[in-house]
């Protein structure tokens, strides 16, 4: 088995990996992520880069160049049910310089972190390698173990960053204990074509579904969102059923989706989960992003607290590791600590104050959700879901 050696191994290269990786790298620390496909792309990943990500981008000195990957700006979330249109959060309000969130393919955006990562000496990506277990030597992690097209690989490092998504298998390697909540609802995504200048609001209800519209372009990127553990029964009751639900949302939609949407190999379900890790870290190991807490896909937070995450656990750490010195527990407690208030906020608005934003049933209309009746009686409120969707509680700062 080949060993290599890094000051920091961060396993997953999604945005909280890559910026961990290039924030510890500016710092100059040794640092290698490990990412297990061959390149980025992947459909429907979450695009979403919120006023928060974009600071942080501006901080780093990259802003101009970052905002000429193609992008489009969203500056309010409209939400329309049978009651009515309401502007649930209006970005425009927001204090900063960015009140707005960019929809930018999430390759492109890891494209964009690994190239600039990799003009920082000491910084190694490396695709193709996929993690599969961590090194201990007694209760103290020392690396991991990952397959490669070279063979078996060890990497040897002061400290492992676990950013392999909800599904980790650094935290399942190490024993990490997670709690789980009950999300209200699981996704369809799919693309329909975009007419030039075509606009939509941005989430609509219907009987037994809500459907959402992001403007791509060239495209709509649609979630069709059914209660949770229904997909079995959307697909007996057959694609009919989804085209005539889509086309009574926005009626142009009828051609495309039977021309569009051929087969159920058309339509990429979403599992949507929403846990938390009790302890993000063991003695050498920390987790963040999804294999810390995994997010609903609503308001598309769950990126930009991945990011935060990677702030955060890169402003706190990097200058231990920079003295060559291993993150005492205590260390990696305060990373935890900083942010889990964030998470835990984001997570109970997720599953209970936004509960009935969702259907129960394959034939209920939700008519009148809770926090759409309140913004309509208070629209003051619009700028307070804004702050709270495009920056969140303690936004994260490069040092």
């Amino acid at each position: 088995m080949k060993t290599e050696t890094a000051q920091c191994c961060v396993v997953g290269g999604g945005p909280a990996g890559m910026m961990a990786g290039l924030l510890l790298a500016r710092q100059g620390v040794r640092v290698t992520v490990l990412e297990k496909h061959g390149d980025f792309l992947r459909d429907f990943r979450g695009d979403t880069v919120h006023p928060s990500t974009l600071q942080v981008i501006d901080e780093l000195g990259l802003l101009d160049e970052f905002l000429r990957i193609p992008h489009t700006k969203v500056t309010d979330i409209t939400v329309r049910t049978p009651s009515g249109p309401t502007t649930f959060a209006d970005f425009s309000k927001i204090r900063g310089r960015f009140p707005y969130i960019a929809f930018m393919p999430q390759w492109d955006v890891l494209d964009f972190l690994a190239r600039k990562a990799g003009e920082l000496p000491g910084f190694t990506l490396m695709q193709k390698a996929e993690a599969t277990t961590v090194i201990r030597e007694g209760d103290q992690v020392r690396g991991v173990r990952a397959d490669t097209p070279e063979g078996p690989l060890e990497i040897r490092a002061d400290l492992v960053i676990a950013a392999d998504g909800r599904h980790s298998a650094m935290r399942k390697a190490a024993g990490l204990t997670v709690s789980a909540s009950a999300a209200p609802m699981d996704v369809l995504w799919f693309r329909l074509a975009r007419e030039p200048g075509e606009t939509m609001s941005f989430l609509h209800t219907g009987a037994g579904f809500v459907l959402i519209t992001i403007d791509r372009g060239a495209y709509w990127q649609v979630a069709y969102v059914i209660p949770q553990g229904q997909y079995d029964a959307v697909r007996a009751e057959g694609l009919g059923r989804l085209r005539a639900d889509v086309s009574s949302v926005h009626p142009p939609f009828a051609e495309r989706v039977e021309r569009e949407i051929h087969d159920w190999d058309d339509v990429k379900l979403l599992g949507v989960r929403v846990d938390r890790l009790r302890t993000w870290h063991r003695p050498g190991l920390l987790c963040v992003g999804d294999a810390a807490h995994a997010m609903s896909p609503a308001g598309g937070v769950g990126i930009n607290l991945a990011v935060q995450d990677a702030v955060a656990a890169a402003r706190m750490l990097g200058p231990v590791l920079h003295t060559g010195r291993t993150p005492t527990p205590h260390e990696l407690r305060r990373v935890q600590r900083r942010r889990e208030l964030p998470v835990r906020a984001v997570q109970l608005a997720q599953v209970h104050m936004l509960a009935d934003l969702y259907p129960k049933d394959r034939r209920s209309v939700v008519e009148r959700p809770f926090a759409a009746r309140l913004v309509r009686r208070f629209p003051f409120l619009n700028r307070w879901t804004a702050q709270f969707i495009g920056v969140g509680l303690r936004p994260e700062h490069v040092s």
